[in-house]
């Protein structure tokens, strides 16, 4: 089975890690593979991929006129490709050497049209000790009890996913309202396309625990100013999403009360043990992201145009 990866870049700031994740894709033991290089609107990042991997015959690189967001760049790359199966890592993303493989066994062995893996954190500085497993998900991480090996999904996070590249295309690629575009915050645009796949195919995604890629995450993602922001963005963008697509059913709500019924309660019981500053300061966290999330679900409702400029 050929599988083409695609990979995408918008800033000369991230070339090191840009580079570490392409080579991590070049380090994949399946084999036929093809990695497509989309630059968004950087020609300096363009010349100096095409310097390093331009005579790699595997490789196909190619440069967006101008910054047009991970969506468009993401689609572009699956237009381009030639693989029965296009997969997406993160810039700042880097796959372990088997990740492609245990994709394609899926593949292989049912009729998936889709399948993503396990995303573990890569802490530049050290997970800061107040923040809480739970909300993984804000920074790009699979969290504890996401999902078991080989159950059907909506979808899983962005550094770790792929499609059958026809069903990919025909449910028309990421929607280009979604996700990064320069300083926008509009997130979750792995949404639209799983929901998307649930009402033309009746089918999700398949999770696969043993394809696993470790996500970076650099200082400023453990800081909690910034969490506190990203926690309201991603309540934004769920209501967003809600009004893009009203007939679709969520996870979220399911797991805002498992969170309520069964994590918060368990934190609860752990103050009773040693280390409970720890788990007093973890708790508060959790309570005040889901605050944020709520405000930004609020603010969606009552001004949805105002802060992100999205016709809805």
């Amino acid at each position: 089975m050929r599988v083409s990866v695609v990979v995408c870049g918008y800033t000369m700031e991230r070339l090191e890690v840009f580079t570490a994740a392409i080579d991590s894709v070049l380090a994949q033991t399946h084999r036929p593979l093809e990695v497509v290089i989309v630059m968004d609107g950087n020609s300096s990042l363009y010349d100096e991929i095409v310097r390093l991997y331009g005579e790699d015959p595997t490789v196909r690189i190619v440069l967006n006129d101008e910054n047009r967001g991970i969506s468009y760049s993401r689609t572009r790359g699956a237009e381009l490709a030639s693989g029965e199966v296009v997969a997406f890592i993160d810039d700042d993303a880097v796959a372990e050497p088997t990740w492609i493989a245990k994709l394609v066994e899926v593949y292989e062995t049912t009729d998936a049209i889709a399948a993503g893996g396990n995303v573990e954190p890569a802490w530049v500085d050290g997970c800061p000790w107040w923040f809480p497993e739970e909300f993984y998900w804000l920074v790009g991480v699979t969290e504890p009890g996401f999902a078991e090996d080989g159950q059907e999904v909506r979808n899983v996070y962005g550094s770790n996913i792929s499609y059958r590249r026809d069903a990919f295309l025909r449910v028309g690629g990421y929607d280009t309202k979604t996700g990064r575009k320069g300083d926008s915050h509009l997130q979750a645009h792995e949404a639209p396309v799983g929901i998307r796949l649930m009402e033309t195919f009746g089918r999700g995604m398949i999770f696969v625990e043993d394809a696993v890629v470790a996500h970076t995450l650099f200082a400023y993602r453990g800081r909690a100013i910034w969490l506190l922001r990203r926690a309201f963005w991603q309540g934004y963008s769920k209501r967003i999403m809600n009004r893009l697509y009203p007939d679709a059913h969520g996870t979220e709500v399911g797991y805002l009360v498992k969170l309520i019924r069964h994590n918060i309660p368990r934190r609860i019981k752990s103050l009773i043990y040693p280390k409970r500053g720890v788990m007093l300061a973890k708790l508060v966290m959790i309570f005040a992201l889901i605050l944020m999330v709520g405000m930004g679900y609020f603010v969606a409702i009552i001004r949805p145009d105002s802060l992100f400029g999205v016709d809805v």
